[in-house]
């Protein structure tokens, strides 16, 4: 397959609410740069069980006010009940966004409950019932497949879920196997699920965050890639070096493959995903 022309891939970066003075002028400092690269949105995370939830408002309205960059934030369902998932579907409404990221969210430590609706899906087809097709609504999957999943096949079967209660397009946990994400295009396929699926790029730029990361998510490190890692010591900017050079190639491959855009986890800096954004000649 070739690769889409610029204008035709769905390129995003995704930040996280800041909770000090000093984290959000470093956050306003990454998005005034990462503004210039010319994204088709900013994607804005939601904590578990809400605890960014205001924040979460805030960031995405700064951006919208402040850029010519759609912001896109993440709702949960987590801990919340369907009244307060009103409220935040019409304050979304009444402020302009038309784009959400749709999420079954983390259950934080110690909560006995998850909220009126359990799963990603019922969120979904609650936004749905809500506003109707006011919202394009991205949602998760998992080329690897959810740590929690019981099977590969009830893994694939939720996001089918979550695809059929409404879903526009979707958004991958980070991978650093291309081939798994080719796999599970198939699967999908082999399953009528037609809507874009793009895939989630984590920039390689610490490996005990990389690590800790991963073991959370369920995202595998392949052997070579920490080997390598290990290697480096703590040579901060070999690591970073090296790290920019296998999430580019990555990219590149999965571009080359007809991949419809990716979607960075930017961990509130630019440079790595701005590196990666001129070896890919993204501008």
């Amino acid at each position: 397959m070739n690769r889409l022309s610029r204008n035709a891939l769905k390129l995003s970066f995704e930040f996280f609410p800041p909770r000090t003075p000093a984290a959000e002028q470093n956050l306003n400092a990454t998005v005034a740069r990462l503004e210039r690269l010319r994204p088709d949105f900013f994607s804005v995370t939601f904590g578990a069980g809400g605890s960014t939830r205001d924040k979460t408002f805030e960031t995405a309205r700064l951006i919208n006010d402040t850029t010519g960059i759609e912001a896109a934030p993440h709702v949960s369902c987590i801990d919340s009940s369907r009244e307060d998932l009103r409220e935040i579907l019409q304050n979304y409404k009444n402020h302009g966004f038309d784009h959400l990221v749709a999420l079954r969210g983390d259950l934080p430590s110690g909560l006995a409950g998850t909220g009126a609706l359990r799963f990603a899906s019922e969120l979904v087809e609650f936004i749905r019932t809500e506003t109707g097709r006011h919202f394009h609504i991205d949602v998760g999957c998992y080329p690897e497949f959810h740590p929690q999943a019981r099977s590969a096949e009830k893994d694939l079967e939720n996001f089918r879920r979550k695809v059929d209660a409404g879903a526009d397009s979707a958004i991958t946990q980070y991978f650093y196997n291309a081939d798994a994400y080719f796999r599970f295009l198939d699967s999908c396929s082999a399953l009528g699920i037609e809507i874009p699926i793009v895939p989630g790029i984590m920039p390689i730029t610490n490996r005990d965050q990389l690590v800790r990361f991963s073991n959370m998510c369920g995202a595998e490190i392949p052997r070579w890639i920490m080997k390598r890692l290990e290697d480096f010591g703590d040579d901060l900017a070999s690591i970073r070096s090296f790290g920019i050079d296998v999430t580019t190639g990555l990219c590149g491959r999965l571009l080359d493959a007809g991949a419809p855009g990716l979607h960075i986890y930017t961990m509130n800096k630019a440079e790595a995903s701005e590196a990666i954004w001129a070896a890919l000649d993204l501008s």
